[in-house]
């Protein structure tokens, strides 16, 4: 049996001092659960430390790992956490060479090969960890694993990519149970209003391939459905866990409408007495009234709409598919709320066909629909995306900081074919004030919401805050254990291009696929 300790990292240098540091999504992480659910279903001991919501502080995870002695010290990162991923890799071998030191997430999953080199990681698990993250601890043979990058001397081995899991009602339910739910309770109340708040899954990947966006890179291309029996029974555990609310991790859970409507169905015959939030941005040409009444009638009380841009011809160039326009996203917004629902919309500002005339219609576009809330940010081309990839070989990659990589920074991280940097903070720094200060019909909106449901005082708490930050800040300073020491790689001189997309057709429910080793210098 194997002792694991799995690590979040923390999310504040992520979200800065900018005025999107009052939505920082404190919640439990979905991905650490899943896979010591898996872990935990064939015996082996797990624990979680959770740092989303505290300064990083080597100490306390020394502290943590020598108390707790593990075998295996696993952590999970997007790209913004990556420098605390490499120190935690550095801190942890430090303690004992003898622990097994493993990652997971988006960024690994992006640049496997390069995360290895630039940590002391022994292994990165790409895509989905599920089973080949319990195998691991099983001690299975290294070279039977797909979607495994692993030390081996002087070399890193690739054991090739790992089929998607095809059948997810075959995985043991997440492990909600290893965090604390009073943890969770220093949610904002403008993302949650029943705290403590818990993340639930009930679908997988994307169909579509927006190139700012690196979901398929963990979650494969195609659509994976958990029965709707399956969704409410993952739902009733988190209640009896004592979460009160949950946000939905979904990509496109509104895609396929008579299955969500059937999920929402399914949630309201229990009678839970929980309250849940489509917090990743449904797509606008899949409102429906009757979806949005059963989604309603399950608890459900406010879903995000990815509109990204005010501009027609923008958001066809980007890879939303051709399917979503602009009329959509209002008829959506007006559906949604006709249904009781709140509406939260986002929008990116430099996309890569952006133009100044297109930000300033996206500032308009934002101005003239009846939503609840709307948050701006500038885009970042993260690497596993289409857009890093162009920008890579284009050399217009400016900075492999990733402490610099979050939405609300203040670097210029990217050259851009059609805007200056400066003009891009420009109207990222006017966005908020004329879609929400200077727009009186947002504001009374927002005050009769307030009015209407008893949370006036929250408003009133947060606008405060709101008026009183900038609309995008300097990074977070971290206190490092041993910058000094991290490798490091030379990513100027490497174009680098996404990996490949999976796609997901009949896949065996095991998600096994055929291993292809591929071995590289440790250089």
């Amino acid at each position: 049996m194997s002792r694991v300790l799995l690590i979040n990292p923390s999310y504040a240098p992520s979200y800065g001092s900018a005025k999107a540091a009052i939505t920082n999504p404190i919640a439990p992480t979905l991905g650490l659960a899943t896979i010591a659910g898996t872990a935990m279903q064939r015996g082996h001991e797990v624990s979680i430390l959770d740092l989303s919501w505290r300064p990083y502080d080597p100490r306390m995870i020394r502290d943590e790992i020598r108390a707790y002695r593990p075998d295996i010290v696993g952590v999970t990162a997007t790209t913004p956490l990556m420098n605390q991923m490499r120190d935690i890799s550095v801190l942890v071998k430090d303690i004992s060479r003898d622990i097994t030191v493993v990652a997971g997430g988006p960024h690994p999953s992006a640049l496997p090969l390069e995360t290895m080199r630039e940590s002391r990681l022994d292994m990165v698990f790409v895509g989905e960890a599920d089973y080949s993250f319990a195998e691991i601890c099983d001690g299975g043979p290294l070279e039977q694993i797909g979607g495994l990058f692993y030390r081996d001397g002087d070399q890193i081995i690739d054991t090739g990519p790992r089929a998607p899991i095809y059948n997810l009602d075959d995985l043991p339910m997440p492990a909600w149970e290893l965090y604390d739910p009073a943890d969770y309770m220093r949610i904002s109340r403008l993302l949650c209003k029943r705290p403590p708040i818990a993340m639930a899954e009930f679908s997988r990947g994307c169909v579509f391939k927006c190139n700012f966006c690196a979901s398929k890179i963990t979650m494969a291309l195609g659509y994976r459905k958990k029965s709707p029996e399956r969704c409410a029974e993952e739902v009733a555990k988190i209640r009896s866990l004592g979460f009160r609310e949950f946000m939905l991790a979904d990509d496109i859970f509104t895609s396929d409408q008579a299955w969500a409507t059937e999920v929402s169905d399914a949630i309201a015959c229990r009678k839970l007495d929980i309250s849940w939030t489509c917090s990743n941005g449904i797509r606008v040409e899949s409102a429906n009234d009757a979806l949005f009444q059963a989604m309603s009638r399950a608890g459900c009380y406010r879903v995000s709409f990815g509109f990204e841009t005010g501009n027609a011809e923008v958001l066809k160039s980007f890879g939303k598919g051709g399917k979503a326009t602009l009329e959509q996203g209002e008829v959506a917004v007006r559906k949604a709320k006709a249904a009781g629902i709140d509406t939260t919309g986002f929008f990116l500002l430099g996309l890569s066909h952006d133009t100044e005339d297109s930000m300033e219609d996206t500032i308009e576009y934002a101005r003239t629909l009846p939503l609840d809330m709307l948050k701006f940010g500038i885009t970042i081309a993260f690497p596993g995306t289409p857009m890093f990839s162009d920008y890579s070989a284009k050399k217009m990659v400016r900075s492999f900081n990733w402490d610099d990589y979050f939405i609300y920074t203040d670097q210029p991280l990217f050259a851009h074919e059609h805007l200056s940097y400066e003009a891009i903070q420009t109207v990222m720094g006017k966005a908020y004030k004329r879609a929400i200060l200077h727009n009186p019909g947002f504001m009374l909106r927002r005050l009769w919401r307030g009015v209407r449901t008893g949370e006036l005082f929250w408003d009133a708490y947060y606008a405060l805050k709101f008026f009183t930050l900038p609309a995008t800040s300097a990074k977070v300073e971290t206190d490092y254990y041993a910058k000094d020491r991290w490798p490091i790689y030379a990513f100027a001189d490497t174009a680098l291009t996404a990996p490949t997309y999976q796609v997901v057709r009949k896949i065996k429910a095991d998600g096994v696929a055929p291993v292809s080793i591929k071995k590289y210098s440790n250089a």
